[in-house]
């Protein structure tokens, strides 16, 4: 006989008579398992202030629905000291820290990559409760189905906090230089070319004194948006210099800095996470994606997975090896085999293809530690062509 209950916390339990569980005096299940060596699983959906979560025994039966607070005590009081079990959750911005401390309470966690859960972000009826029993059914069953991610460390995800620090950064002194450069042409004046990091500088003298009051605040900005930049930049520096020492061997390729190394190694933590260097590409999403059907197989962009920032930052280092200032070498040939073959966005498929090349050296060159040879096999025209 089967009786639904509710604690004292405010979930919802259903239970035989014959389930052993203790409580304590709040009412929260101490011991959720109803024999030893059993595996329950849970789901939780995560929000950014309250969390779902559903608990199914191993028949597939609801055994508990109820709220955490998305916060470390929520979390600790609801699964610390209970039977270690199977808990399964999406990526988004809590996850990492929810999936490291359940791991430290003895849980294991699967992190479900949601590009290959359109089951639950797809359900007409969507709802938290309904996605977190969702979550639970699917690792139940099959784990697999999950794609579960691996979280970097949490010393691997401050490091990369730097650069990404730094991107936003970057990307606000463009909005802002922007701006002064719309407000002063609306005036009938220009700002002349020059460098982002001297544009405070040298605009200053170049802004017509109807708007320079209201600019010069924004310029301030920037000035100040600048000197935090060039920080970074140091310490970005000592970051490779003293506690990664492979980015040395990455910098040997034009083009190739202190943040796209650092940037290449914090993202993908150790060469043997790939068998082979050219499954580099993929995963960051430089190949064009397929939709083949029957005789149908068109031509589509690429896919865009994988880490947007690392993806961007090579796309950069590829520009510049295409660019008036890059090194001759096989990289840069190769691009150039592309580009002029003169068919719409030829520029444009050339420099993701050389950026599609440089991530596979750069993995190359970190799991062997070779010397970089710039023209270790330069490419004909036809192979470029095949290649693309």
């Amino acid at each position: 006989m089967r009786k639904r209950s509710t604690g004292t916390n405010g979930t919802e339990r259903t239970a035989t008579r014959s389930d052993r569980t203790k409580r304590s005096t709040s009412g929260r299940v101490v011991n959720v398992l109803p024999a030893e060596g059993r595996t329950w699983t849970v789901g939780v959906d995560l929000g950014d202030r309250t969390s779902h979560f559903c608990v199914l025994d191993e028949g597939g039966m609801v055994v508990e629905r109820g709220k955490v607070q998305t916060t470390r005590e929520g979390f600790r009081k609801r699964f610390e000291g209970v039977t270690p079990m199977r808990i399964a959750l999406e990526v988004g911005t809590h996850s990492p820290w929810v999936s490291r401390l359940l791991k430290e309470l003895g849980h294991e966690v699967l992190v479900a990559n949601p590009r290959k859960t359109r089951l639950i972000y797809e359900n007409r009826g969507k709802q938290d409760s309904v996605d977190a029993e969702a979550l639970a059914r699917i690792a139940r069953l099959d784990p697999k189905l999950l794609y579960a991610v691996e979280h970097r460390p949490e010393s691997v995800a401050q490091d990369l906090a730097v650069i990404r620090a730094r991107d936003a950064l970057v990307r606000t002194r463009t909005l802002l230089v922007n701006h002064v450069r719309g407000a002063v042409k609306a005036t009938g004046y220009r700002v002349k070319k020059c460098s982002t990091r001297t544009f405070s500088d040298q605009a200053v003298d170049q802004i017509p004194a109807e708007v320079r009051e209201a600019l010069s605040s924004v310029l301030t900005t920037i000035e100040v948006v600048s000197t935090q930049i060039l920080a970074l930049d140091k310490r970005i520096r000592e970051l490779g210099k003293k506690k990664y020492p492979e980015t040395v061997v990455l910098r040997q390729v034009g083009g190739v800095g202190p943040i796209v190394a650092l940037a290449f190694v914090l993202t993908l933590e150790h060469p043997s996470r790939f068998r082979k260097s050219r499954a580099v590409g993929p995963y960051l999403g430089l190949v064009p994606a397929r939709s083949q059907s029957g005789d149908s197989d068109p031509q589509l962009r690429i896919t865009k997975e994988g880490d947007s920032l690392l993806r961007r930052l090579l796309v950069q280092s590829a520009q510049y090896i295409l660019g008036p200032f890059g090194e001759d070498c096989d990289l840069r040939r190769f691009g150039q085999a592309l580009s002029v073959r003169g068919e719409r966005n030829a520029k444009k498929r050339a420099v993701v293809a050389v950026a599609r090349k440089l991530a596979v050296l750069l993995h190359r060159l970190w799991r062997t530690g070779e010397v970089y040879e710039p023209f270790h096999k330069a490419p004909t025209a036809h192979d470029a062509a095949a290649a693309a």
